[in-house]
């Protein structure tokens, strides 16, 4: 995958990704063990779906654009996949991620929960791609999924939110988190409470809470991913 080092944060002026035909070998090699893994999986949480997601199978970067190919797979293999330590060949989950934050300068960050795939883990609103996110000429809308899962998981409204143009890729092995940033004009207490409300009225919640961030000490309060704790690491220390 040409520049796409692992342990890596790349600033991308965009993301170019399409959806396309690939034989994961993964699927057809271990599939008894994928069905099992769901199966444990969902006898505590009946609530998980087993749908359609996109992942990458090809990547490089190019004069700061991303450039990448996905296909279509259940969310068995993927859970399965990682859970298995991310098997050869090489693929990776690359999701757009909400790199929230309040006007004063604390990040927003949700709580996942319980009944979720990653319950407790804390990090951006964010979500594997899926068919939702194709757009007609086959392109995978990235920046679309950003602020749809973020406006899902939160019940922020589009008005009330500020996309930036730019993005960060964060690149660890099987995973592409694509970071962009994302503002919103009120202070992060005031708009931790106002999420917390809009969540309180969702039929289903995917988020438990709201954490706020203020600096990397912060991080060592909550279960978050490395990945997480890296990239508010190199925009603390970019910022310093």
């Amino acid at each position: 995958m040409n520049g796409v080092e692992d342990g890596s944060i790349v600033a991308l002026q965009r993301v170019e990704a399409r959806v396309e035909p690939y034989e994961w070998s993964f699927i057809s090699e271990r599939s008894g063990e994928i069905a099992a893994h769901w199966q444990k999986l969902t006898a505590d949480k009946p609530a998980m779906f087993n749908g359609r997601v996109l992942l990458q199978h090809r990547a490089a970067i190019e004069a700061g654009v991303f450039h990448a190919g996905y296909f279509a797979t259940d969310y068995a293999a993927l859970l399965a996949w990682r859970d298995f330590g991310v098997p050869p060949p090489a693929i990776r989950n690359g999701f757009g991620m909400a790199a929230l934050r309040a006007a004063d300068g604390a990040f927003l960050l949700g709580r996942m929960g319980e009944h979720t795939a990653n319950a407790g883990k804390v990090y951006f609103a964010a979500g594997t791609p899926d068919h939702e996110d194709i757009l007609p000429d086959g392109s995978l809308d990235l920046a679309g999924s950003v602020t749809r899962e973020l406006c899902e998981e939160t019940g922020l409204s589009l008005n009330e939110i500020v996309v930036e143009e730019s993005w960060d890729a964060v690149i660890v092995p099987g995973r592409v988190a694509f970071m962009r940033p994302v503002r919103i004009d009120l202070p992060a207490e005031a708009a931790r409470a106002l999420m917390l409300e809009r969540i309180a009225s969702q039929e289903e919640p995917e988020l438990s809470d709201m954490v706020i961030v203020r600096n990397l000490a912060d991080c060592s309060d909550y279960d978050m991913p490395p990945f997480m704790t890296a990239y508010l690491a190199h925009i603390f220390e970019r910022e310093s």
